[in-house]
């Protein structure tokens, strides 16, 4: 039997598992999908938003991570985050009360932060692990009106990112390769890429939010693990549209490409958290582009960078006039580093 690599397992293993599953609640009007961030529960005037999901790769500030990705995934449903649990597993002989005392500081910041109420959870020390893993979830609350799925994609509807590609993935690698990325680079290069979790950050709730009140969308979604191009993918495949991503569109900051082009990365492929897909159609895509501004760091704050094609077709990156079919495997590109 075939050994599954590390990431997110394969989209066509993962739709056969999830065709076996039959929701008989009448209540859930978002349930397991490709392409969709969260579920969605009617419990009477609003629906309740809810969301798992864990953190893996980051062992420095684990704690922030956790609470941030998760948040993002309430709001590309057109929700807003109000409580949270999380699951602390923490490895033996490596683990501290001091180390725990860091990791509630972080979870209590951050939720402070996002106006997310704390209300429960798991800690343990745990055997056969290395680093800590923090499970979380994220339990949010949208108007019926603001709810967003993606199966509302269609054909020449147009895909929109906001800021710069692989936000998460520069921090996390300059804060796990600290040493040489100092001696390559310089202190204050490192200093401004641990920084992305900050500026431009890893939060999408005020993109997510501009966007809804900008323009009817059809879509959003939180890229993360596997990077943009897994994200676009899956916002493809789960509406059931093919999609031509315009590669050069996708802005790239400058530190993040120097830390790509060092360590033989791609940008594209990079867990992505900081960055907002959202779809609109055409007559739409100009009142999306006024709501945003100008950007930081020589980025937009937010770019064309696709357009959604017809049912059933391919999701192809366009790149110097030539299509290249795509179907990512969900491996992100720190698993070569980290």
């Amino acid at each position: 039997m075939r050994v599954l690599g590390t990431g997110k397992i394969a989209h066509t293993f993962l739709e056969s598992l999830l065709g076996k599953l039959e929701i008989t609640d009448r209540r859930v009007v978002v349930g397991p999908g490709i392409g969709e961030d969260a579920a969605a529960i009617d419990i009477g005037e609003r629906y309740l938003i809810v969301k798992s999901d864990p953190i893996t790769f980051a062992a420095d500030r684990i704690g922030w991570y956790v609470v941030n990705i998760n948040a993002n995934d309430i709001a590309a449903m057109g929700g807003e985050p109000r409580w949270f649990l999380v699951t602390m597993l923490l490895p033996e002989r490596k683990t501290t009360e001091s180390l725990i005392r860091s990791i509630m500081k972080d979870l209590k910041e951050s939720c402070d932060e996002l106006g997310i109420s704390l209300v429960g959870g798991h800690t343990e020390v745990t055997h056969g692990l290395n680093y800590p893993i923090l499970s979380g979830t994220m339990l949010g609350e949208a108007e019926k009106k603001d709810l967003v799925k993606n199966g509302g994609i269609g054909e020449g509807d147009l895909l929109y990112m906001t800021k710069g590609v692989a936000i998460e993935a520069t921090s996390i690698i300059a804060r796990e390769k600290s040493g040489e990325v100092k001696d390559t680079f310089g202190e204050e290069f490192f200093k401004r890429c641990v920084g992305f979790l900050r500026d431009p950050g890893i939060s999408v709730i005020d993109d997510a939010r501009r966007a809804r009140k900008a323009a009817p969308v059809t879509g959003m979604h939180d890229p993360t693990e596997g990077g943009l191009l897994t994200g676009a993918f899956e916002m493809a495949r789960g509406a059931g549209v093919g999609l031509e991503i315009f590669l050069k569109k996708i802005p790239v900051y400058h530190e993040t490409q120097q830390l790509c082009d060092h360590y033989g990365l791609s940008p594209y492929c990079s867990i992505a958290s900081g960055s907002l897909l959202i779809s609109v159609t055409k007559e739409n895509g100009a009142k999306l582009e006024h709501a945003f501004g100008n950007g930081k760091r020589g980025v937009p704050s937010l770019s064309l960078i696709g357009e959604f094609t017809g049912r059933g077709q391919p999701v192809c990156t366009v790149e110097n006039g030539k299509k290249r079919e795509i179907c990512p495997a969900g491996t992100d590109e720190l698993t070569k580093i980290i």
